[in-house]
């Protein structure tokens, strides 16, 4: 496999009209469409916003507000198409719109999300991953080529890749995402547990590990303090 250096990508969908939409409306969207399609592949074809609400154990009206940042409107009593809603809530999302990624760290995480297939069906492809290391330099990881980090900015800039994916350890994610910032990369997707130093246009989400870990760990220590707290008192 060789990388097509003349290759594109199609700029993500623009909606200059649709209005800003509150994080956890955004969030519960793809909860949405993983209902739709079930709803879907059962021959279902309508579905109203009580229905998706007594499901996914929401509130009908707050369900009805999150698609309505979508742009599209139901209809009374019968509410949406099915099949509709979800094309929207895809063209929302920029999901129907193909974003090829440069992956940096090809450790055990990133060589995780290099064989996740299934971000294909949500509008990411990772096109090649690049690490530091000089032994990982020229292997192949799932089908992707692992390429020296200096090689990341040229490419990116020759290939149009416009987001970028930080997996490496956090004393490299500054110098990585120099790398992909000096490359054109207008978004960068960053597991490393450190905040980054980037202008003001470039768009950084980062996915904190550690944080999540933390609230599952404290709610379950939580769940258990109780009965402990009870035995000692008797």
């Amino acid at each position: 496999m060789v990388i097509d250096m003349n290759l594109s990508i199609e700029s993500p969908l623009k909606r200059p009209d649709a209005p800003s939409i509150p994080q956890p409306s955004l969030r519960r969207l793809p909860q949405y469409h993983h209902y739709l399609v079930d709803l879907e592949a059962k021959g279902i074809g309508r579905v109203s916003c009580s229905t998706i609400g007594r499901d996914l154990n929401l509130v009908p009206i707050q369900v009805r507000k999150d698609l309505q940042y979508t742009g599209i409107i139901g209809k009374p009593k019968t509410g949406y198409s099915v099949t509709e809603l979800i094309l929207t809530i895809e063209t929302f999302l920029g999901w129907n719109n193909v974003n090829e990624a440069f992956l940096v760290g090809a450790g055990n995480l990133g060589t995780a999300l290099l064989g996740h297939e299934r971000f294909s069906k949500f509008g990411l492809q990772i096109v090649a991953a690049f690490d530091s290391d000089p032994q990982k330099a020229g292997i192949w990881i799932h089908n992707k080529a692992v390429l020296p980090l200096d090689k990341l900015a040229d490419l990116a800039q020759r290939m149009s890749i416009h987001l970028g994916i930080i997996t490496a350890p956090a004393e490299n994610a500054q110098t990585i995402a120099d790398e992909m910032v000096k490359g054109g990369i207008q978004a960068i997707w960053n597991f490393a547990p450190v905040k980054l130093n980037v202008p003001a246009h470039i768009i950084v989400h980062n996915e904190d590990l550690y944080s999540s870990l933390a609230s599952l760990s404290w709610k379950l220590a939580r769940r258990f303090r109780v009965p402990i707290q009870e035995r000692e008192a008797v």
